[in-house]
């Protein structure tokens, strides 16, 4: 792929390594650049770093209507030899193109994501905060731009990568357990629809759900099945428990279930992490009974922004409320957190190819 640089000039850009006074927080800066590519006549086309800014996009384009977009996110840390380095970047190219064929979205083939997030990572490496906990969070998507109002999938796209130098997810950090709400009022998916796909609707229909969790002091929605009988998934992240033996159970991934790449990476290291991880269908009053009982000791999600949420509670909406274990971060989660962390961060070695090195091909 020949990619086009139009980058800025030296004296609009960072020419020093970002080192931040205070926290940077998740999600709000942005670099100086990001990568675009259009879909036009069946073809990926013109691919280009170009100066971060607006898009022109016409009033009339199928994704502001009609909601045909779809996003991923990824982290890159930096480690001791000075290099870049992104965690399992291939994971994220083949599931963003899983959820654009359910939303009739045409695939990018995922050596050119994967060298377009690069491209973009080498020209603003700079960037990097130089703090604990930070790292260069990757936002690749892509958005319907046709602009028709009929209802059909669009014939033009735009895939766009932007990145945000970030601290943690939660401004607390991995030592505050949080609270869960689980709610018979809101689903996040059913059977047969987009739940498995990170499309954009998805998120936008799980906001007034947040503010419901919110009003109970819970950080998000512990979603259920259409049936209210079966935990399904955390607002953004793949749900967990463990057993008193430490073994890890996560709901089996379905169709209403986003397939958390931290979720699968967990499955693949529980020798490193020496106990059992497995899938099973996750029942509700079975689930309540076991922290009740002492059964399950620890909880939590998996996901990208986060890694590892650790649950201390989890309240319903008649305001009863259960503990998990003593309510704080437990060794088990911990220590989960901690192998993926430093595998992540390169201080100890995971599985061949999980981590791979950001090239400095960049013209600058």
């Amino acid at each position: 792929m020949q990619i086009n640089y139009n980058l800025k000039s030296a004296s609009e850009r960072r020419t020093e390594q970002f080192e931040p006074e205070t926290n940077v927080g998740f999600g709000n800066l942005r670099t100086d650049h990001m990568f675009l590519m259009d879909y036009r006549d069946g073809e990926w086309r013109d691919p280009r770093v170009v100066p971060y800014g607006p898009f022109q996009i016409a009033p009339g384009a199928i994704a502001l209507h009609y909601g045909q977009s779809v996003f991923e996110g990824a982290k890159a840390f930096r480690h001791d030899d000075g290099e870049i380095y992104t965690f399992r970047l291939d994971k994220n190219a083949e599931r963003l193109n899983r959820s654009a064929d359910i939303i009739c979205i045409p695939g990018l083939p995922e050596e050119m994501q994967l060298e377009a997030i690069n491209a973009l990572i080498d020209v603003d490496r700079l960037w990097f905060p130089m703090q604990e906990d930070a790292c260069l969070y990757i936002r690749p998507f892509i958005f319907a731009t046709e602009d028709r109002l009929s209802v059909s999938p669009s014939e033009q796209y735009t895939f766009c990568v932007i990145l945000s130098p970030s601290g943690p997810y939660y401004s607390d950090g991995f030592d505050k357990a949080i609270r869960l709400l689980i709610s018979e009022r809101f689903h996040r998916a059913v059977s047969g629809g987009t739940g498995a796909s990170k499309a954009a609707g998805n998120y936008a229909a799980s906001l007034k759900a947040g503010k419901a969790a919110a009003e109970y002091g819970a950080a998000q929605v512990l979603y259920l099945d259409a049936s209210n009988k079966q935990i399904e998934e955390v607002g953004a992240m793949n749900h967990f428990h463990i057993l008193k033996d430490g073994t890890v159970i996560i709901p089996k991934f379905t169709d209403t279930i986003l397939k958390s790449i931290t979720s699968e990476s967990i499955l693949d290291l529980g020798e490193l992490l020496g106990c059992e991880v497995r899938q099973e269908t996750v029942m509700l009053d079975q689930f309540i009974a076991d922290i009740e009982s002492g059964e399950i000791i620890e909880a939590g999600g998996f996901g990208t922004a986060a890694v590892v949420s650790p649950v201390g509670s989890y309240i319903f909406e008649d305001n009863r409320v259960i503990t998990v274990g003593d309510g704080h971060v437990g060794d088990n989660t911990r220590r989960i957190y901690q192998v993926l962390t430093d595998i992540q961060k390169g201080n100890i070695e995971g599985p061949s190819g999980w981590i791979k090195q950001v090239q400095r091909v960049s013209p600058v």
